[in-house]
């Protein structure tokens, strides 16, 4: 719990899967916050002040101290408040949970995104990427039990998250099949595993809401998109 001295508020926008990275971390750590809702396209004069070099969400803002970025806020908060650890003690594991959560950033999320914004031969190149890179996922997927955290979700499960939610509703917007169940069955079960935990699926923006959005944005950046589309 975060005392008056350390009000904590997070500055997001409903349907991204980087200030959700946030909200999880703070509820599994059971941190009290506040949640300001932001128009990421018509930025408020609060966000541009707070981070004014990227001009984006999530910002976290703790004790008057200001952090940008997710992954960034993850680790911060890991190490304020030290109850329900998400990266591994051990020096070795800590570095592959942000090894494989960058290249899933980098070879999955990405391309994916940029196979919802694209069509033709620019689609299909994406396309390819991304579920080559969910098999090398796969192999990772079938050494644990339950969560890449153990027992209990970590870093790697809430950097990750997103492939059990916002993935599927952009398979379906844009007519195309990444995390196939029967090809990648251990990604697969995990993903259900952790969008199913109570802490994760009370805390997910509404689908039929996503499917609406994620429509009309793919629809806007891919008529006036030119090459490879950064996220």
């Amino acid at each position: 719990m975060a005392s008056s001295s350390e009000k904590v508020k997070v500055l997001g926008f409903w349907v991204s899967p980087f200030v959700r990275r946030v909200e999880w971390a703070l509820k599994l750590k059971g941190v009290d916050y506040e949640y300001i809702e932001e128009d990421i396209f018509n930025k408020s004069s609060l966000l541009l002040k707070l981070n004014p070099v990227r001009q984006k969400v999530p910002v976290l803002v703790h004790d008057l101290k200001v952090v940008a970025e997710s992954y960034v806020i993850l680790e911060y908060i890991d190490e304020i408040w030290k109850q329900n650890s998400l990266l591994p003690l051990d020096p070795y594991q800590r570095a592959m949970a942000r090894f494989w959560a960058k290249f899933a950033e980098e070879k999955v999320f990405e391309t994916a995104w940029n196979a919802l914004c694209s069509g033709g031969e620019e689609k299909e190149k994406a396309l390819k990427i991304a579920i080559e890179s969910l098999e090398i996922l796969e192999g990772e997927a079938k050494k644990i039990q339950n969560f890449f955290g153990g027992d209990r979700i970590g870093y790697l499960d809430i950097a990750m998250g997103w492939i059990g939610y916002w993935l599927p509703v952009w398979e379906q917007v844009g007519c195309m099949s990444i995390l196939d169940p029967l090809k990648f069955p251990a990604t697969s079960a995990w993903a259900k595993r952790f969008i199913s935990h109570p802490l994760i699926k009370h805390n997910l923006p509404p689908r039929e809401e996503m499917l609406v959005y994620f429509d009309k944005r793919s629809k806007e950046l891919s008529s006036i998109s030119q090459g490879w589309i950064k996220v």
